[in-house]
């Protein structure tokens, strides 16, 4: 328990402020950025008293703390959250795509032919009408939906 002592107060918020910041990022996958504005305070709090710019203190750590958590959050908390909902779009290459099979029905654009695959009824869609009894392949598939062309 001799680490615990006010002697130690910087390598101790250090410590705490590592510990957050590893909570946040690994634990939470950075969904929160309450502890890593904590994280952050706790580090550059305990650096600077390490090196004597604050006073080693619980005080000054507690008013210290609150002031960086307070600043960080006001100064971070747009542009990080503009980061984080950034969503890339992009085509998924599945198990599905070049799938080819002959159609038991018309397909359209409305989606109203069904077919069974893999335990899942998909509703069948084309850009352009095919007639049953086509070979067509899947070019594409939604939630749901399976697009599909004829072959050629």
């Amino acid at each position: 328990m001799e680490f615990f002592r006010l002697e130690n107060i910087a390598e101790i918020l250090m410590i705490l402020g590592i510990a957050a910041l590893i909570i946040e990022v690994a634990v939470l996958g950075f969904s929160t950025f309450v502890l890593f504005f904590l994280g952050i305070s706790l580090l550059l709090t305990g650096v600077a008293m390490n090196f004597g710019i604050l006073e080693a203190t619980l005080i000054t750590a507690l008013w210290s703390n609150t002031l960086l958590t307070g600043v960080l959050a006001v100064s971070l908390w747009k542009p990080l959250s503009r980061m984080q909902n950034k969503v890339g779009s992009k085509e998924v290459d599945n198990d599905f795509a070049a799938d080819t099979f002959i159609l038991e029905d018309d397909v359209d654009m409305q989606g109203k032919t069904i077919r069974a695959y893999s335990g899942v009824q998909w509703k069948l869609k084309s850009q352009q009408p095919i007639a049953s009894g086509t070979v067509v392949k899947v070019v594409k598939t939604e939630v749901g939906v399976m697009w599909v062309e004829a072959q050629d």
